[in-house]
C-alpha cells in the first residue's frame, strides 16, 4: 500500500506539463528514472525533488526530460563517429551498445582501459570529441583521461554521484535495468531526430534480455 502511495506521490509531483515530455510521465515512473539511492551528494541536491519515507531520494523528472533533451542537441553538434560512450555498469552495457548501434557512435563497454584516450601507443586508443559516461562513480577512469585532453563530458548520475568535471548532467537512476534503458533510446531518438537520421528501435530493443 505505502508503495502504492509513494507511486502516486511521485507522479502527482512530476511537472504538469506532461504533453511537453519525451514520454509520459507514467513511462518514466514505471521504468524508475526518478528512483534515487538513500545518499545524496551536493552535487546532485539540485535535481532532487523530495526524500521518500523509505530514504529513497526522488530525482526530478521534468529535469531529466530537460537535459536529455540539451545532451541530444549537444552530441548532434559533434562528428558522431568521434563521439564514445563508455559503461562500465552491467545494466548500462547493453543499451549503450545499442546506442553505438543506432547513432554510429563508438562504445567501449565493461572495463575501462586505462590509456585508451591518452596513449597512442595502445591499440585500442581512441581520439573522441566527447564522451558519455553511464556512471561517474565506475566510469571515473574515463572522466580523468577526457579531463586530461579536454573533452567535454555528458554523464548519467543518480543522487549519491559526484558530478566534477562533468560538463551536463542527466539526472537518472543510474543503477536500474529499465531506467538505463529508457534514458538510452530516448537520448539515441533525439540524437537521430537532431542529425536527421532515421531511428528504428522500439524501446524493447534497448532492454537488457534477462
Amino acid at each position: 500500500m505505502e508503495n502504492q502511495e509513494q507511486f502516486a506521490a511521485d507522479e502527482t509531483a512530476a511537472n504538469a506539463n506532461e504533453q511537453n515530455y519525451l514520454v509520459s510521465i507514467d513511462e518514466y515512473l514505471a521504468a524508475g528514472v526518478h528512483i534515487g539511492t538513500q545518499q545524496k551528494t551536493k552535487d546532485m541536491m539540485r535535481f532532487v525533488y523530495r526524500v521518500r519515507t523509505d530514504g529513497l531520494y526522488v530525482l526530478d523528472i521534468q529535469a531529466t526530460d530537460e537535459r536529455i533533451i540539451a545532451a541530444s542537441e549537444l552530441l548532434s553538434k559533434y562528428d558522431i563517429n568521434r563521439i564514445l560512450i563508455v559503461s562500465s555498469r552491467q545494466y548500462g552495457q547493453f543499451p549503450a551498445k545499442m546506442f553505438a548501434k543506432a547513432t554510429g557512435c563508438r562504445s567501449a563497454l565493461g572495463r575501462f582501459i586505462p590509456g585508451m584516450l591518452t596513449n597512442p601507443k595502445m591499440d585500442r586508443y581512441f581520439e573522441p570529441e566527447i564522451v558519455i559516461v553511464t556512471d561517474p562513480a565506475g566510469d571515473a577512469q574515463v572522466i580523468k583521461e577526457a579531463c586530461d585532453i579536454n573533452i567535454p563530458i555528458i554523464a548519467l548520475a543518480d543522487s549519491n554521484n559526484l558530478t566534477k568535471n562533468v560538463d551536463l548532467v542527466i539526472p537518472t537512476n543510474n543503477k536500474g535495468r529499465k531506467a538505463l534503458s529508457l534514458v538510452y533510446w530516448l537520448l539515441a531518438r533525439e540524437l537521430c531526430k537532431a542529425n536527421g537520421t532515421p531511428f528504428n528501435y522500439e524501446l524493447a530493443d534497448f532492454e537488457v534480455p534477462l
